[in-house]
């Protein structure tokens, strides 16, 4: 598959450099000079971008206001925006992320570092769609569920169940997006033990999924198996997923943190708490979350 992006930057050197850097038959470049060049070629292509790659400090519209002004349009919200910048202080990184930049390079940067946050980027990308294809309405019968159990091990069960179960919400490509992400992580940082590190490093080599169905095979993670129990209430539906896994230090990833800006994960679970429920909430030793959907008008209200 080709990837459309779109790279803004006020440097002539640095779109060239970007340009090297990227010289790939799988990305399909197009390039801009400021922000208002950049937001003209969103504005007038006839098939929409994959991935922006936007430089912050630029003449005429700078790289926040460009990202502030394709998150309030329908059209490009969901468009993921890597920013770079020379300003990496922890409030101008916390600007960013708040504008909906979850993705950051800090100016210089190598090769290696460009191409790792492009592959996780693209990446994230490919679950959400992955997740959204994978929605499915079984008729209408799922509409009356009033609670139900599924149990799962690998990343093609989280995915397949992530789209099955989001397609009964009212914002299906959101909470799919959401769901990926909590059924996703019952895997690999839950079951198989994949820590924060070691997915890091795995995601820059490109080496993530080999593990992970590595792990699967050995003896010693056979027999876990993760759970997500859906329920209906009052005007929401609640998802309550829960691994065998030792759990994990939750409360460091439900907000962006600027000190983790620069790596390729680490993200997900603050997206699905901000995009994709009205409520999320952790228990015990970090192997169980629950979180609620909205239904009826309210939609999937951010907590």
């Amino acid at each position: 598959m080709t990837w459309k992006l779109l790279v803004v930057d006020d440097e002539p050197l640095n779109l060239e450099i970007i340009g090297e850097f990227l010289d790939d038959p799988d990305y399909q470049l197009s390039f801009a000079e400021d922000g208002e060049a950049g937001w003209e070629v969103l504005a007038q292509a006839t098939e929409p971008f994959d991935l922006v790659i936007l430089d912050r400090m630029m003449p005429r519209l700078d790289g926040l206001s460009l990202l502030k002004r394709i998150k309030d349009d329908p059209t490009h919200r969901s468009l993921p925006v890597i920013m770079q910048t020379a300003a990496s202080s922890p409030q101008e990184i916390r600007e960013g992320i708040e504008a909906g930049a979850y993705y950051y390079l800090t100016k210089p940067y190598q090769p290696e570092a460009l191409l790792a946050i492009v592959r996780a980027a693209i990446a994230d990308i490919e679950e959400r769609r992955r997740a959204g294809a994978a929605i499915v309405r079984q008729g209408e019968a799922l509409l009356l569920l009033a609670s139900a159990r599924f149990e799962f091990r690998s990343l093609d069960d989280a995915h397949l169940l992530a789209g099955t179960l989001a397609g009964i919400c009212p914002d299906p490509a959101s909470v799919a997006m959401g769901l990926t992400e909590l059924l996703v992580n019952a895997v690999e940082h839950g079951n198989l033990g994949i820590s924060y590190a070691e997915k890091k490093r795995l995601r820059e080599s490109e080496g993530w999924e080999e593990e992970v169905a590595r792990r699967l095979a050995l003896p010693e993670f056979s027999t876990r198996t993760a759970r997500v129990i859906v329920e209906r209430g009052a005007g929401m539906l609640s998802f309550t997923v829960e691994d065998d896994g030792a759990g994990f230090d939750w409360q460091r990833y439900l907000d962006f943190d600027p000190d983790r800006a620069f790596d390729p994960n680490g993200r997900g679970i603050a997206m699905a708490r901000q995009i994709s429920f009205r409520s999320l909430e952790y228990s015990g030793r970090g192997n169980v979350v629950r979180a609620e959907v909205a239904l009826g008008g309210e939609g999937a209200a951010i907590a």
